[in-house]
């Protein structure tokens, strides 16, 4: 079989499963397991997938650009915020994460809910002015990709937080690679706001479910929850329990809210 044959073949695996395992491609194509790896590293040379333990998964598309993700998987997100909003208890102190599914859950938060919102995201904050909330907004060194502050400004000031629950976003979900996103100062400032709450929910829309980005935020086990736009029977959400996770499907968590 022709490289660019194998090429297109992988590819094509890789949208149909969202994973590629080398040994069983291998088998498959009657090729060694060496000579599928060499694709799978010029592949992933090209940001065509992610290389993983065995295998490769899609990259994360969450990775774009600010003003491109506002575009990826909008029905998805809004099905995970609201789902995520409904975690929310009154009277609490919550922290929420940057980007746009956080973006999101503002708009499922009752206008007169009483909470204390704290957040290192400009536009996050905006987004709550007409809310009765009252917001607290983390300063520093503005990351443009994301909107949010960074750096060791806002990272000491996220250490003077104490909160119940925390709303992380990421840009890549799997159950070995881990909870991941694009920058390490980015994943840095995650970590610091994680150890600051009680609970720790990262959310998790279709495009993010099996992807990988670069720089690894937590393990699975590391967080409270996670909220996924995914079906109960959903192989990947299988494998992610396997690893410790505990999972609220979005359909299932806004099907019981309207009860």
């Amino acid at each position: 079989m022709l490289a660019a044959t194998r090429r297109e073949f992988l590819l094509e695996r890789l949208r149909r499963d969202r994973r590629i395992v080398a040994k069983d491609v291998a088998i498959e194509l009657d090729l060694s397991e060496d000579s599928i790896r060499r694709d799978l590293r010029e592949l992933a040379s090209e940001g065509l997938l992610a290389r993983v333990y065995g295998g490769a998964v899609p990259v994360s598309p969450a990775v774009a650009d600010y003003a491109a993700r506002t575009g990826i998987a909008t029905e998805s997100k809004e099905r995970v915020a609201a789902a995520a909003a409904a975690l929310v208890r009154p009277g609490s102190t919550i922290i929420l994460d940057g980007g746009t599914t956080t973006l999101s859950l503002v708009r499922h938060l009752p206008r007169t809910l009483d909470v204390t919102i704290v957040t290192h995201s400009p536009t996050v904050a905006a987004a709550l002015i007409d809310h009765e909330a009252e917001v607290i907004l983390i300063g520093g060194r503005l990351f443009k990709h994301s909107a949010v502050a960074v750096g060791a400004v806002a990272a000491e000031a996220a250490g003077r937080i104490s909160a119940d629950q925390f709303f992380l976003g990421v840009t890549g979900i799997h159950a070995d690679a881990g909870l991941t996103t694009g920058d390490p100062e980015e994943a840095a400032m995650k970590r610091i706001l994680s150890s600051r709450a009680s609970e720790t929910w990262a959310l998790g829309s279709e495009e993010k479910i099996g992807a990988v980005s670069p720089h690894l935020v937590l393990p699975v086990a590391g967080v409270t929850g996670l909220v996924l736009d995914a079906a109960a029977a959903d192989p990947i959400a299988a494998e992610l329990r396997a690893r410790g996770a505990q999972i609220i499907t979005a359909a299932s968590a806004v099907s019981r809210a309207r009860r």
